[in-house]
């Protein structure tokens, strides 16, 4: 009989595959959080570390249950950064809004760097 022939085995056997890719996602946000966090000093980092290594399981789940809140909040901190940080990319790198292009053309004018005609062109292409 192979192992193919059985729907049971394939059940299990997806199982264990999505278990362990669950295991490994949940073991790296640990250790990722573990090097964001400031708060900890680097020798219990390296405990943490060291308990992660030789009882992988239980340092997870211990590290979840201990410190869990903590790992959210800090989540949702560098979130909020990120979220931040792409709006003032996308404020820096937008059109500028119709007054801020009015009142640098008013300057170029005023220093005679464009004409009257320009300027007229150049305020109602920022009007439209």
């Amino acid at each position: 009989m192979s192992f193919w022939e059985n729907f049971w085995d394939i059940f299990w056997w997806f199982f264990l595959v999505y278990a362990f890719i669950a295991f490994l996602w949940a073991l790296f946000a640990v250790i990722g959080d573990l090097f964001r966090d400031d708060m900890l000093s680097g020798w219990w980092k390296a405990v943490w570390i060291l308990f992660l290594v030789f009882v992988p399981l239980l340092g997870v789940l211990v590290y979840v249950i201990a410190r869990g809140k903590g790992m959210t909040e800090r989540s949702m901190a560098r979130a909020q950064e990120n979220r931040e940080a792409s709006d003032a990319y996308i404020r820096s790198v937008a059109a500028p809004s119709p007054s801020d292009e009015i009142s640098k053309a008013t300057a170029l004018r005023d220093s005679g760097t464009i004409s009257a005609d320009e300027f007229e062109r150049i305020k109602t292409k920022a009007l439209v």
